[in-house]
């Protein structure tokens, strides 16, 4: 796929166009150049590179980086004195916009040549299971996909990014709208036909997926998270925030078990077509005999089109729900059910309900992202149901600076349902990991004392498994395979949950 160029003059006009602009000044000789670069990064600068200003930790030192190397216009809500560093800065092109996030969107929108236009595109939203349909659905369409010897399908999710020329472990749930665009690019350069992708809140909030339409528009559920001065200041504006996916939808995917079902329901009447999932018999797509035996959990599906039974060879039984989704959203796709079917058999979440035992060993220890109140509830009902009496040991902890009620929703889940606790570190980034654990452990306190704060993660899954018997089940949660802990402003590298895990039940 060639990337057309556009000149600086055209994105301009671009923005100018959708009252972005707020002042500007493009010298004379500036205006036919051609931009052959966008980033907010200035490590990637480039020659004719148009260099976009953003983030709370930006600093005038990026900027002065990045006009060293070749940037020839700076996109910014700021204006920046350059002369001190830039003899000529005088000259230097600026853009300055009301609203940063918006003009992001249309920055990347433009310079990819809505590349997205080329895909078949699946977003994904909901407080749980984005991940989990995310890879559901990638492993039903890899199934199609590889009968017609066409190319992998793309995603873009919380836990890995795959492309066909970037495969990468994640930072966001959603990309930066620049990023999120160059994947597309990316997919569509590599002959990719379809690309699942989770949608949060954030992203929808912020605009980084603005003036992209999805061929479907999963949701997925809805409870309080990321509630916080910085995020979302209301449970409505985190909730109104998800339902913005249906304006962007042609197809929207909804279960019908969700709270607050009537809302989405009317929400995604937004979209021209609604195809529902769920445990309920109203369903379109209703699943029901669930029965779980072994490592098998099997269930009967009836659609318009077919009655199937289906299995999951993944640990956990709130994932029926998400393969309801997965297989919503197929229909709709008209992917034939036989591949729906292979898929989910074979399907595995990097992460995800990763289930270890150690060799003599009977303690189970499993692996998984829960990180909100809502996934937490949901993973200890499920271990209760799936492990009956057995004792329950957790490992997690809380990310600093973000989604403050979490301390208190997990501390007390976990000391409502645990018989022991230990609370350690997970992306503490700018504030102390032992102010984080002892806010937690005031909340765990109101139901058991039997808790323990040991700030090193890896110290914590050790003590964890070690302390163990034969009748207990230890969860770790919050990481998964994640190789990386936020300190600071940096991800720093670390071993994964997985690791730590294998490594202390002695597994090779």
């Amino acid at each position: 796929m060639e990337n057309r160029l556009h000149s600086l003059e055209e994105y301009y006009s671009l923005l100018e166009q959708d009252g972005l602009v707020a002042e500007a000044q493009i010298p004379l000789e500036n205006k036919d150049r051609n931009v052959t670069f966008l980033t907010f990064n200035s490590k990637e600068v480039r020659k004719e590179t148009l260099f976009v200003c953003k983030g709370n930790h930006f600093s005038p030192e990026y900027l002065k980086d990045a006009v060293k190397k070749g940037a020839i216009c700076y996109i910014s809500q700021e204006k920046y004195e350059l002369d001190e560093f830039l003899p000529d800065g005088s000259g230097l092109s600026y853009i300055i916009v009301n609203d940063i996030r918006r003009a992001m969107a249309k920055l990347a929108n433009y310079y990819y040549n809505e590349a997205w236009k080329s895909l078949k595109l699946i977003g994904i939203t909901g407080t749980k299971g984005k991940s989990t349909t995310a890879y559901f659905m990638k492993f039903i369409l890899d199934e199609y996909l590889k009968d017609q010897k066409k190319p992998k399908s793309a995603i873009v999710s919380g836990i890995d990014n795959y492309d066909g020329v970037i495969n990468e472990e994640s930072h966001l749930t959603t990309p930066e709208a620049i990023e999120l665009h160059m994947h597309f690019h990316n997919a569509v350069k590599s002959d990719i036909e379809y690309l699942s992708m989770e949608v949060s809140s954030q992203a929808l909030k912020y605009d980084r997926t603005l003036g992209v339409t999805f061929d479907v528009g999963c949701f997925l559920n809805v409870g309080e998270d990321h509630i916080s001065d910085i995020e979302h200041n209301s449970f409505e504006d985190y909730f109104q925030s998800k339902l913005r996916l249906f304006s962007q939808c042609k197809v929207a995917c909804v279960n019908i078990d969700t709270d607050h079902a009537d809302r989405v329901l009317e929400a995604a009447k937004a979209a021209p077509q609604i195809i529902t999932f769920g445990l309920n018999e109203k369903a379109d797509v209703y699943g029901y005999d669930i029965v779980k035996s072994g490592k098998t959990i099997s269930f009967t599906v009836r659609t318009d089109s077919f009655v199937k039974e289906f299995k999951l060879t993944m640990a956990g039984l709130f994932n029926v729900q998400n393969a309801l989704a997965a297989i919503a959203i197929s229909t709709s796709l008209s992917i034939p059910v036989q591949y729906i079917y292979a898929g989910l058999k074979k399907a595995r979440v990097s992460g995800r309900m990763e289930v270890y035992t150690g060799k003599g060993s009977k303690v189970y220890v499993i692996v998984d992202y829960a990180h909100n109140k809502m996934s937490f509830e949901t993973l200890f009902q499920s271990t209760k149901k799936e492990y009956p009496n057995r004792k329950i040991t957790i490992v997690f902890g809380c990310p600093g600076k973000k989604a403050f009620s979490r301390r208190r929703e997990l501390g007390e889940i976990a000391g409502k349902y645990s018989d022991q606790i230990y609370i350690t570190e997970e992306d503490a980034g700018e504030e102390p990991v032992i102010n984080i654990c002892e806010e937690i452990a005031q909340h765990v306190e109101k139901h058991t004392k039997k808790y323990a704060i040991i700030p090193d993660r890896e110290e914590a899954i050790r003590e964890a498994i070690t302390n163990a018997d034969d009748n207990t089940v230890v969860l770790i949660t919050g990481k998964g395979r994640e190789t990386r802990q936020k300190r600071g402003t940096l991800y720093i590298d670390t071993p994964s949950d997985v690791e730590y895990v294998k490594k202390y039940l002695k597994i090779n």
